[in-house]
């Protein structure tokens, strides 16, 4: 392996001073991404990133290419009906981009070409089509382009009868618009420009411009963000307000344009709902009174507010009701209990109900795409940690289920019987039980060679790591590691509880579950510390800066990509995208209990002069979610303070954001690079 000097980031030290408390940043002054000498030096970490990984260079090409070889190139999703099309997404061969057609009435018809993504994104470094949105006549798409990867994209229409893209231009938006039923009339929100809060929702006429455009609603509590959308029954278009704790949502009939958007149910602190129409109804998704983890409710058009909703499935203290889906005859349920995903059918009538039948205890099932009212059949979607996806259609009166499409896994190399799932339960430092995913090959003995583990996951804002299949993980499950999900507070695998005990106050639940899991992995002879290896992204990239300070002699490597490593500072700052939403999540640092319990896990403010392991960092120049500057300033401060020679290496995106390359096999790329970190470590480069 090449030895170089590893950079050395200049030391300009700002003080920092909230609640009587002084920090001291010597690595602030990288905040700037237009000055040339913070572009020096991210140039600088990545030549040395290039140096030391160059000798597995031939390595992750191998990688690259085998899990390139896995996927099928000429592509195409399972086609769905709505508004009397069917709506394709296909990709071909030695193509990055998806090709959007559609095929009127029949799939025997021929295919209208929508959008290319491929001929769209020539003389782009980054490029995302996003927000894909049909007129209710068919004829006209609302379209969003980002170029940039800040998640900032600039709204356009598409004539489809004649393939005209019309001078309506709008920048600065979420991507997505909702179309009035009168096929001319569209809404659609804008993003702060500082920020990038989602804040204001516009009316758009077709042929003015977006300074015609006229201002329908602006979010001014800077703790919330704002987004508008068409209900399934196609009847209303909805504004909705959303932040960590609370909800609220206006309501406008489609066909009336020009009326007024009235409130459905006043904002409460701490009252979340979610609204879908059926007939002359609403029903409500709510944890009104207390129901931590949700029931739902149902009301009238005309009497939304939250007075006037009565009961309609009430709650479960050992059910997550997630979502509900609705139909003409039936309606979904969307449940989780003791962490599994239920899917349950019920008539409209209360005839008949079940639930659908699964056997895994490491699987993920979900509703798919069901535009269609006027239907029996049910798409949804099933994979496990050895199941490749398939889509499955359902018929609900007959029960009779058809795989559309089973994903295909080519190579000729996989078949699932050579892999192992199964679930475990580590015991938290407090007595609770945290449940892990675990799939491995079955050539791996766990137990007995200590084979590698790499022990991922992410555990904040509620959002569940369900267990699923992965072609690309397969590199890593072949050459003998094991992949492990913990299922950590903060997320929301065991219920709503499960999140409210890993949030605020009680962050640290997170990352001392993770750590527990690691030492359970260890006491039970599943490995030990020399081939443990955790991963994390974003948030979960916080978990793995707070790990390795607390715990860094449980792993051989971290990779930690797009990390969210200092706290304080970011959450101090509101001019930050993001910030003022998180209060609820981490808390507000101008209050003094938040700040200092904040202070005692950030990452970035407790580096220390100690041994850490092996570390790859990722990062992109514009990612608009965790901005460069926090994993190149705790990269800074860990090659100052660290009192190994282990590695540290940063790898800066210099073209894309927060999720990474675009295109198809690019973003492989970026995984090949890891898998090479990883694998390097082990010595399984051959």
């Amino acid at each position: 392996m090449t030895h170089l000097k590893a950079p050395v980031a200049k030391k300009e030290p700002k003080t920092l001073e909230m609640h009587g408390d002084i920090r001291i940043d010597d690595y602030y002054w990288m905040n700037n991404r237009e000055d040339a000498e913070v572009i020096a030096h991210l140039e600088e970490e990545n030549a040395y990133y290039a140096a030391l990984s160059d000798h597995t260079k031939n390595f992750q090409e191998v990688l690259f290419k085998e899990m390139k070889g896995r996927i099928k190139e000429d592509d195409s999703s399972v086609p769905y009906k709505n508004n009397g099309y069917w709506y394709i997404t296909r990709f071909e061969t030695g193509q990055q981009y998806p090709i959007y057609g559609r095929k009127k009435e029949s799939l025997e018809a021929q295919e209208e070409i929508i959008f290319d993504g491929n001929e769209m994104a020539e003389g782009h470094d980054f490029f995302n089509l996003g927000g894909l949105s049909i007129s209710p006549n068919n004829e006209l798409a609302a379209f969003g382009v980002d170029t940039v990867s800040r998640r900032q994209y600039t709204l356009r229409v598409k004539n489809l009868k004649t393939g005209e893209t019309y001078n309506d231009t709008i920048e600065n938006t979420t991507g997505g618009a909702v179309w009035a039923n009168d096929n001319k009339t569209l809404f659609y929100t804008k993003k702060d420009p500082v920020t990038l809060r989602a804040d204001k929702v516009y009316k758009h006429i077709l042929g003015t411009t977006e300074k015609d455009d006229k201002l329908i609603f602006h979010e001014k509590d800077d703790t919330f963000g704002t987004y508008v959308y068409k209900t399934k029954s196609k009847k209303f278009i909805i504004i909705g307000s959303y932040s960590t704790l609370t909800s609220e949502y206006q309501v406008l009939p489609a066909n009336n344009p020009n009326g007024k958007f009235e409130i459905f149910s006043a904002r409460e602190r701490g009252l979340e709902y979610s609204i879908a129409h059926y007939g002359e109804d609403f029903y409500i998704l709510t944890n009104k009174d207390g129901a931590t983890n949700f029931k739902l409710m149902k009301t009238k058009e005309g009497l939304t507010s939250s007075e006037f909703w009565s009961s309609f499935i009430p709650h479960r203290e050992d059910v997550l009701l997630e979502d509900i889906d609705i139909f003409k005859d039936f309606y979904v349920l969307s449940e989780r209990h003791n962490g599994l995903n239920k899917l349950k059918i019920i008539r409209w009538d209360g005839t008949d109900s079940y639930y659908l039948p699964f056997d895994s205890e490491t699987y993920t099932a979900y509703v798919g795409t069901n535009p269609d009212f006027d239907t029996e059949v049910l798409r949804y979607g099933y994979n496990s940690m050895t199941t490749p996806s398939s889509t499955i259609d359902f018929d609900m009166n007959t029960r009779d289920k058809e795989i559309k499409k089973e994903q295909e896994v080519l190579g000729g190399k996989f078949d699932k019987g050579n892999y192992i799932e199964k679930r475990v339960w580590a015991t938290a430092r407090d007595g609770i039980k945290v449940p892990m995913s675990l799939v491995y090959h079955k050539k791996t003995l766990l137990g007995t060679d200590c084979p590698p583990i790499l022990q991922y996951a992410y555990g904040s804002y509620g959002a569940t790591i369900d267990p699923y299949f992965s072609t690309v993980r397969l590199s890593l499950l072949d050459r003998g590691f094991v992949f492990a999900i913990a299922h950590i507070r903060g997320g929301q695998y065991l219920g709503r509880p499960w999140y409210e005990d890993g949030k605020l106050l009680n962050k640290k639940n997170t990352f001392t579950d993770f750590v527990d899991c690691s030492k359970f992995l260890i006491e039970e002879g599943y490995t030990n510390e020399q081939h443990l290896y955790a991963m994390g992204g974003s948030a979960g990239g916080l978990l793995m800066g707070a790990v390795i300070n607390m715990a860094p002699k449980l792993y051989n490597g971290i990779v930690a990509q797009v990390p969210f490593v200092d706290v304080v500072t970011t959450m101090l700052d509101d001019s930050i995208p993001l910030t003022t939403g998180e209060y609820d999540e981490w808390g507000n640092p101008n209050e003094k209990s938040y700040y200092d319990y904040m202070k005692s896990y950030s990452p970035y403010d407790n580096v220390q002069a100690q041994e850490y392991p092996n570390m790859l960092i990722t990062t992109g120049l514009h990612d608009s979610q965790v901005q460069y500057f926090e994993p190149a300033k705790w990269v800074a401060k860990l090659r100052e303070l660290k009192t190994d020679s282990n590695l540290l290496l940063l790898d800066i995106n210099m073209e894309a954001g927060h999720g990474g390359a675009s295109g198809r096999f690019e973003s492989l790329k970026e995984v090949a690079k890891e898998y090479a970190f990883l694998l390097d470590l082990e010595g399984k480069t051959d």
